[in-house]
């Protein structure tokens, strides 16, 4: 998208000083807009974003807001509330329709369809910079020299598809590094799930034509291959090179393994996802099914924000925009629903890929059986959902009173710390709502006291909720986001409870609440203690139901916080000096460490050895001693 026209930047207006709301304010804005294309945002009092939309002719999509009724429910709610609009034009009405996007996503208006997970999807990839390639899951940019083939619904997808074809076609998954540096097979070539190219084991015509049937099957003509091995296997055996035959007959049961567990194989459908939405009570399930060189492979589930009861068509039209802006559309999008502006949307998603994609409602066929079998997994996944959410809010309504608060809290946050005798030390935040764990929300905090007694853990807790709620007060000091905790829980007792009262008058806070969990006398789960602000403690019946959710909250809290700290103590030990010298990457760390043996020989080593090592000047020999010898 170009950048809009400075003089296009409409003066962005306030509401009067009577404070008037509602279509009498929208219509002051009529007699200072055109026809062009654009955006509008709609404010309340506040000043917080209550929807924005597009417009193909500003003038004309705003005046329909100026009109006293004729409105839904909905956009009735949204009109009453408007105190100001800004407004922005753009060249082209796809312009329009991704500036819409970009905002919904960064403002999060309460009246717009909301994508919450917008997380890239792996490919398979094959490199092609290398003699022998080699066949990997690939996540984010393409940046590399590769074929790539995908995507994949998740990991464990791609992961089962890679293991098999690791099995069919013997293809190596090491790095360039290890494969240079091996001089016998590793373990893949012992299970069969490697030719052994690093040892000679094959020569690289022959593993390039596994390369190549690599590719045939991933692009779809899964077929020619196995008519291919089954040939091979036929000529094996009457060569009576029957541990050959084993080996390709092997190889074929494997390649069917991968077809079963892709499932749906349409003949008709070479490349197109499936995207189909089911409502109900206010709430929206999207699935969507990838289906790429006539193989399935994979769907995943969304259930994006409805925007307080929009239609079908303005969900879809919501998710498709905000779906593909990060991810390479295919030529072919089958639809549940028909969206609004459908030319719009066919045209940003062709941009996007740079061809033609079509988008489809198909009514017939086999590519309507499919959007039926996406609809109907959507439904099941909606009521799965549903029935989740409903134990979930029974939770947290319990939660509420339990610890007497005010109201439900919609989002519950959990603090742990974990260390070995202070080292490699880390907070831990875990975060939960109404729809169950919050994961996108997590946060890790290396603690970087300097000051802390090793161990202290009064200390850590201090500091993270220092640094956790000073950066939450500086992005949003009047509390308009959903990033406000409603109930704070520590994972300890008077000691942690004492140290979080202390920060928080600091901050100015006294309307966080906030519970310490500790574990009783004899430290048995279930006899749990619960620390007041106050000092007071109290205990929950042993059978209660909210007892057990909070001992799940802590457990996943402590889970979180010892993964982190083991993430963080196994990269210490594997960090090496040579990485902080200035001018040492990794070709001059690895000519130093044949050389010398390791990184504490080379600490050792004089000027005139460093300088005899190949690829050392005498400028970074200086550097690499001098950073070793002169720490004073």
């Amino acid at each position: 998208m170009t950048e809009p026209r400075d003089k296009n930047l409409l003066e962005e207006g306030r509401a009067k000083a009577d404070t008037s709301t509602g279509y009498t304010v929208i219509q002051a804005y009529l007699k200072t807009l055109d026809g062009s294309p654009g955006v509008y945002r709609m404010l309340d009092r506040q000043g917080e974003v209550l929807y924005v939309g597009k417009a193909r002719n500003l003038k004309k999509r705003v005046s329909s807001y100026a009109k006293p009724n004729g409105h839904s429910a909905r956009i009735g709610r949204m009109i009453a509330s408007t105190t100001t609009m800004m407004f922005l034009t753009t060249k082209t009405e796809t312009e329009a329709l991704l500036l819409e996007q970009n905002l919904i996503k960064q403002l999060k208006p309460r009246y717009n369809v909301l994508l919450r997970d917008d997380k890239s999807f792996p490919n398979i990839m094959v490199t092609k910079d290398h003699d022998f390639p080699r066949i990997a899951k690939h996540r984010g940019a393409k940046t590399l020299t590769a074929d790539y083939y995908g995507p994949f619904a998740s990991a464990g997808s791609v992961n089962r598809t890679l293991h098999q074809l690791q099995r069919v076609f013997l293809l190596r998954n090491c790095t360039d590094s290890d494969f240079s540096t091996r001089t016998r097979p590793c373990l893949q070539y012992q299970i069969s799930r490697c030719s052994a190219p690093c040892v000679g084991y094959i020569n690289d015509a022959d593993y390039g034509e596994l390369v190549l049937d690599a590719g045939r099957f991933l692009r779809g003509s899964s077929t020619d291959v196995q008519k291919a091995l089954a040939e091979q296997m036929g000529e094996a055996s009457k060569k009576m090179e029957f541990e050959r035959a084993a080996a390709l007959r092997d190889r074929i049961k494997a390649l069917t393994n991968v077809q079963q567990v892709q499932g749906i194989n349409p003949e008709g459908v070479h490349e197109a996802d499936i995207v189909a939405l089911h409502m109900e009570g206010g709430q929206a399930c999207v699935q969507v099914f990838f289906i790429r060189a006539n193989q399935n492979w994979g769907n995943r589930a969304y259930f994006p924000r409805t925007g307080s009861g929009a239609d079908a068509a303005e969900v879809l039209e919501g998710f498709l925009g905000q779906f593909y802006s990060n991810k390479t559309p295919p030529k072919q999008v089958l639809l549940s629903d028909a969206v609004e502006n459908h030319d719009l949307v066919e045209q940003l998603l062709s941009d996007k890929l740079e061809k033609k994609v079509e988008l489809l409602v198909p009514q017939r066929g086999e590519k309507a059986d499919l959007v039926a079998g996406a609809l109907r997994n959507a439904h099941e996944s909606l009521a799965r959902k549903m029935a989740e959410n409903a134990t979930q809010i029974k939770l947290l309504v319990g939660l509420k009173q339990a610890f007497q608060l005010e109201e439900v809290p919609q989002r519950v946050e959990v603090y742990d710390n974990s260390h070995i005798q202070g080292t490699n030390a880390v907070g831990g935040m875990i975060v939960t709502g109404p729809e169950g764990y919050m994961k996108s929300a997590y946060r890790k905090f290396n603690i970087k006291g300097d000051d802390l007694t090793p161990g202290d853990d009064f200390g850590m807790m201090k500091e993270v909720l220092n640094r956790r709620f000073r950066r939450l007060l500086k992005e949003d000091p009047f509390r308009k986001s959903e990033n406000w905790p409603g109930l704070i829980l520590i994972d300890g007792g008077a000691g942690q409870v004492s140290a979080v009262c202390e920060i928080f008058q600091k901050l100015n806070l006294h309307d966080v609440p906030f519970i310490g969990i500790a574990k009783g006398a004899d430290r048995d789960a279930g006899k749990e203690e619960f620390y007041r602000p106050d000092g007071s403690k109290f205990a929950l019946p042993f059978n209660d139901p909210v007892l057990y959710f909070v001992q799940r909250l802590r457990d996943e809290a402590h889970r979180f916080a010892i993964g982190t700290h083991r993430a963080k103590r196994s990269k210490a030990q594997f960090v090496n000096p040579l990485d902080e010298v200035a001018g040492v990457g990794a070709g001059r760390k690895r000519a130093l460490l044949l050389h010398f043996g390791s990184a504490k020989a080379v600490s050792r080593a004089g000027l005139e050895d460093l300088k005899a090592v190949n690829g050392i000047s005498g400028a970074l020999a200086k550097t690499i001693y001098d950073f070793f010898h002169d720490k004073g």
